[in-house]
């Protein structure tokens, strides 16, 4: 009986050719399904988030909370009531939140729009661009969330200053000071939650679209 050569036995183990597990079309066809998903992920997400403000739109106009606060500093800066320039300011508010509702509504609209074109029939490259564009949309609905949030304390601070301009009021620096910094931070503190909620929710959705789309890429240089 011969001797076993185990060296010889790893080597010759080692020169065999490893068969692929999939092809790159079936690797594609994977890839094109879990990019579907994501998409879809993200399309529900939004769904929910216009659900969400839609009836806390509804709760809070019939609270008139903002208006509230809108009077509570207006006295605190030794202002009187002026009840002309807080429906104006009412308006302006239940503009803002109508508008954001809509850019909502479109961003669901575009994210379903996302969804239906990620088909799995759909060649290398086209599939590739739709990723990028779906990438470029996230990225605008949260910086347009982010600025509608800058739009509203922009009017609150102007409509405040309004007020106090009309009247002739002159404040105490130390009260004046107090609100301007108030409300700088409240706005800071509302964008940092809106962009870690944002990293959260889609950031870790978006991650794994972008390995995706990296694998999509290899793919797409192997076959050129």
């Amino acid at each position: 009986m011969p001797d076993f050569d185990l060296d010889s036995f790893k080597k010759t183990w080692q020169e065999q050719p490893v068969q692929p597990k999939y092809d790159s079309n079936e690797i594609l066809q994977m890839l094109n399904k879990k990019s579907r998903n994501y998409v879809k992920y993200i399309f529900w997400i939004s769904v929910a988030e216009f659900l969400f403000f839609s009836v806390l739109g509804v709760f809070y106009f019939f609270q008139d909370e903002e208006s509230d606060s809108f009077r509570k500093i207006l006295e605190k800066l030794g202002a009187q009531k002026a009840p002309e320039i807080e429906t104006n300011f009412d308006h302006a508010y239940l503009a803002i939140k109508i508008l954001s509702l809509l850019i909502t509504a479109y961003f669901v609209l575009k994210f379903y729009q996302n969804y239906r074109k990620i088909r799995i029939e759909e060649n290398l490259k086209g599939l590739i661009i739709r990723i990028i564009k779906f990438k470029k949309t996230v990225n605008a609905f949260i910086l347009i969330s982010i600025a509608i949030l800058v739009v509203f304390t922009f009017v609150f601070t102007a409509f405040i200053f309004y007020v106090l301009n009309s009247q002739n009021v002159r404040p105490d620096n130390s009260n004046l000071i107090i609100v301007i910094i108030g409300i700088i931070v409240s706005t800071v503190l509302c964008i940092l939650l809106i962009w870690l909620y944002y990293r959260l929710v889609y950031g870790i959705i978006i991650k794994k679209l972008d390995r995706n789309l990296k694998q999509l890429k290899d793919i797409d240089s192997q076959e050129n």
